[in-house]
């Protein structure tokens, strides 16, 4: 991917000099291995939602956050920007400053809507958000109560090493992703759907919440189809990066490795196959309309 010298965000708060225990009594969070959880709960329970656009701190059962009197919440202190050598840091920025460009025009152009940028939190350790205290282990997420997207960078050596998606591309594709979800808080889907959350049965609640990850993962390929074409970020081999990214996190797929088994009913994102359909299916058409997977089949 083709991003050394593109314009960086001013959304990024740098919340890394907090220390890794930040908001999290005795700075433990959530591990991998040695007391904490098992490889496979990680992958099941908490690797899958870096991707759920609906509080996914609900589902480890860490809401409640770092509450503060007046309705506020207690952050670490944050930096504007990142620091110059810091290249992964600096990546995430221009990756974030892409979305910014694509949707401010992308996002009117179908809607009639203006574009609200969302901010991007690197932590690491454990970090307070208005959906609750979140943990490094989690994942990537996007908050959509304080519009903000968290991401301990260390997730990326999950990806590549753990997950068998290597690539700055599909790093890209994580993010784009979570921006995704960004644009469905601000189209009123991620509220619709929330919603439905106790009024309907799990297996019908998961059905639902498989059509708002598709439907980012087709947003994050409408964001790839105008990045590319205004800045030529592409490169040979990306958009197989991202394809693989989605195919190793897809609910079949993450399954098969954890437990051994499939269970359709219990899928929350979609398959590896769909995972890849709708992301193509935004990247090729590059058209907002053609993400609505609440209309007809999914397949």
């Amino acid at each position: 991917m083709r991003w050394q010298g593109e314009r960086e965000s001013e959304n990024v708060e740098d919340r890394r000099g907090a220390g890794r225990g930040f908001g999290v009594p005795g700075g433990r969070g959530l591990r991998i291995g040695g007391g904490g959880l098992s490889l496979g709960g990680v992958v099941v329970a908490l690797v899958l939602s870096w991707l759920l656009g609906i509080n996914p701190l609900v589902l480890l059962g860490l809401a409640g956050g770092e509450a503060v009197p007046g309705g506020g919440l207690q952050r670490p202190a944050a930096e504007q920007g990142v620091p110059a050598d810091d290249q992964l840091g600096r990546f995430v920025s221009v990756v974030l400053a892409s979305t910014e460009d694509v949707w401010r025009q992308q996002l009117p152009a179908a809607t009639g809507m203006s574009y609200r940028e969302p901010r991007l939190v690197l932590f690491r350790g454990a970090t307070p958000t208005a959906c609750g205290r979140g943990q490094s282990a989690m994942g990537p997420f996007y908050c959509p109560a304080d519009e903000r997207i968290y991401i301990d960078l260390g997730f990326y050596d999950t990806l590549r090493e753990r997950l068998g998606a290597p690539g700055d591309f599909a790093q890209a594709y994580v993010i784009a992703h979570e921006v995704g979800h960004h644009v469905q808080k601000l189209l009123g889907l991620t509220e619709r759907v929330d919603a439905q959350r106790g009024r309907v049965s799990e297996r019908e609640y998961n059905a639902l919440s498989v059509r708002l990850e598709l439907q980012a993962d087709c947003l994050a390929g409408v964001w790839a189809h105008h990045a590319d074409a205004t800045r030529r970020l592409l490169e040979q081999g990306d958009i197989e990066e991202a394809l693989n990214a989605a195919a190793q996190i897809g609910d079949d797929t993450l399954q098969r490795r954890s437990q051994g088994q499939v269970v359709p009913e219990s899928f929350t994102h979609g398959s590896s196959a769909q995972r890849q359909t709708w992301f193509r299916r935004g990247l090729e058409s590059g058209s907002l309309r053609q993400c609505d997977t609440f209309d007809g089949r999914i397949e």
